[in-house]
């Protein structure tokens, strides 16, 4: 069975800095881990990903230079350190596992609907 449980976010001035985790417990593969964040009204929109087996990371272009995702050497506990923060960062941000090869390549890592597995949630807020 997998499960993920998120830790981390909160309230920060625009500028500042906050971290995410996600731990998997459970059945632990994965091939990649992509983060995404929804906005009130908004559809869930990709920030980042990390391959499991080698930590490369991938980012959306809103993003990049500001947010860095990393993997714990243990390969179950993954990261997202995020600085600089906007106020239009503000979301509730949500980490999800991929365990089909596929589904982690940049045609489709993108797409929520390919991610069966999800964190539960964690609000950041940035304010001006």
């Amino acid at each position: 069975q997998v499960q993920v449980e998120q830790s981390g976010g909160g309230s920060v001035q625009a500028g500042g800095s906050l971290r995410l985790s996600c731990a998997m417990t459970g059945d632990t593969y994965s091939i990649c881990m992509s983060w995404f964040r929804q906005a009130p009204g908004k559809g869930r929109e990709w920030v980042a990903a990390i391959y499991t087996e080698d930590g490369s990371p991938r980012y959306a272009n809103s993003v990049r230079g500001r947010f860095r995702i990393s993997r714990e050497n243990n390969k179950r506990i993954f990261d997202l350190q995020m600085n600089n923060l906007k106020p239009e960062d503000t979301a509730m941000y949500y980490c999800a596992p991929q365990r089909t090869p596929l589904y982690c390549n940049s045609d489709f890592r993108e797409r929520a609907d390919v991610y069966e597995y999800w964190g539960q949630g964690t609000q950041v807020t940035v304010s001006p």
